[in-house]
């Protein structure tokens, strides 16, 4: 069939040169021969027979980038000195460019380099330029952003989710929770979305360590509890009820229970 195909489309287009177009004759051999040239190599490398397996590149996954920018947006200052940068850096994240990104804000972090919001992203990028893992240039970026602006929500935040996503669940969570016992406004919408979150992680901790959730771990149980867990960032915006406060780790499971795995899932 690709052969009948490949043959037709030359017919037609010598057809159209020497008839519609009204090539010269010597137009109309140079035409036929550059069409024989060209079947001649469909022939020798041409395949049409298999079937097609195309790819996806490694950074086209948006990965939840979206809910990641908005969430840092909200606890960021929108009209901090590198908000040029971030806006062309989000760009590269949302289309899955993460290397791109990283690239980017590294320039930025030397123009502005006491701006949080742009170690902040800068972290982001360079966990998902990873696949989702945190590197030691990355846990550089957030500690960055956390010694300019110590009161800042998003360094604890996104070095805690980027930890929970590489497995590291203790110290994950052991950071989520001394950001949500900060003094401050509980009606903060980020502080909501971390107490869902740290619940997830308390009962992902305990199915890790084979035991069950402990009573005070949550009002309700986290959805799909008993699927698995996805791999790639979780959108910050989540359908969930309104949720008690998180005890403390040691109410997750029993302290007699096996050592955490180090299977990747994310709060």
């Amino acid at each position: 069939m690709g052969w009948f195909v490949v043959i037709g489309l030359a017919a037609v287009a010598f057809a159209i040169m020497a008839f519609a177009i009204r090539l010269p004759r010597g137009g109309r051999e140079f035409a036929a021969a550059a069409f024989m040239l060209g079947l001649a190599g469909y022939a020798l490398q041409g395949s049409p027979w298999e079937a097609g397996s195309p790819t996806e590149p490694r950074e086209t996954e948006e990965q939840g980038q979206a809910a990641m920018i908005e969430a840092r947006k909200a606890m960021g200052n929108q009209y901090g000195a590198g908000v040029s940068d971030l806006i062309t850096a989000d760009a590269f994240m949302r289309a899955g460019q993460f290397g791109a990104a990283a690239t980017l804000l590294r320039g930025a972090t030397h123009r502005n380099p006491n701006d949080p919001d742009v170690w902040v992203a800068l972290g982001n990028a360079l966990v998902a330029h990873s696949s989702g893992i945190i590197t030691p240039a990355a846990t550089f970026a957030f500690d960055r952003a956390a010694a300019i602006a110590p009161d800042h929500p998003g360094p604890p935040f996104f070095k805690g989710l980027a930890l929970a996503q590489s497995g590291e669940f203790e110290e994950g969570r052991a950071i989520w929770q001394g950001l949500l016992d900060r003094p401050g406004d509980p009606q903060e919408p980020w502080r909501q979305d971390l107490v869902i979150r740290l619940q997830r992680l308390d009962q992902i901790i305990a199915m890790t360590r084979g035991a069950a959730p402990g009573p005070n771990s949550g009002a309700n149980p986290g959805p799909n509890l008993g699927a698995a867990m996805p791999s790639g960032p979780v959108p910050v915006e989540q359908d969930a009820p309104a949720a008690s406060p998180v005890a403390s780790p040691s109410a997750s499971a029993s302290p007699e229970t096996s050592s955490p795995t180090t299977d990747r899932a994310v709060p």
